[in-house]
């Protein structure tokens, strides 16, 4: 899998009005999504999970889904990452008609340049809320509140 890592510091979590690092990874489709092709078209919600079909991160992803026509009507993007491989993510997405971009970031590459933490020995459930010029205008990082997480990003829009 070939990743393409733009900008970004793994020395900490990003914060508000931080530009918000670019990347290549491969989608649920195996193909190329560039954060670049969005940066200066659209704002974007981008999620991090820890992993496909468990509990918790389903309750996440069907709470996206379930506000996906919110999100749109704002012309928000919503991307979900973790480190599934392009076939989990596709069963993930289907499984649940999941209509938003599932990335996967099977080296953490992405996690790393934007600082999310471990959490109980996990990878971390952030969310970060960038505006259409790619500032960060709002994260938040909750391993347990799962369903927060769509609160948190559609009150960062208002």
């Amino acid at each position: 899998m070939a990743f393409t890592l733009f900008g970004g510091t793994a020395n900490g979590q990003l914060k508000v009005g931080d530009q918000a690092p670019l990347f290549t990874l491969k989608d649920q489709d195996g193909k190329d999504f560039n954060m670049a092709d969005v940066i200066g078209k659209q704002p974007v919600v981008v999620y991090f999970y820890p992993k496909d079909d468990t509990p918790g991160c389903t309750k996440e992803a069907c709470s996206f889904r379930d506000a996906y026509n919110e999100f749109t009507d704002k012309g928000v993007k919503v991307i979900g990452i973790s480190n599934g491989s392009v076939a989990s993510h596709k069963a993930f997405a289907e499984k649940y008609h999941l209509p938003f971009t599932l990335l996967s970031d099977t080296d953490n590459e992405a996690r790393k340049l934007y600082g999310v933490p471990k959490t109980m020995m996990l990878p971390g459930r952030v969310t970060y809320v960038i505006d259409k010029n790619g500032k960060i205008i709002h994260y938040f990082n909750s391993m347990t509140g799962a369903t927060k997480h769509v609160e948190e990003a559609l009150s960062a829009l208002q």
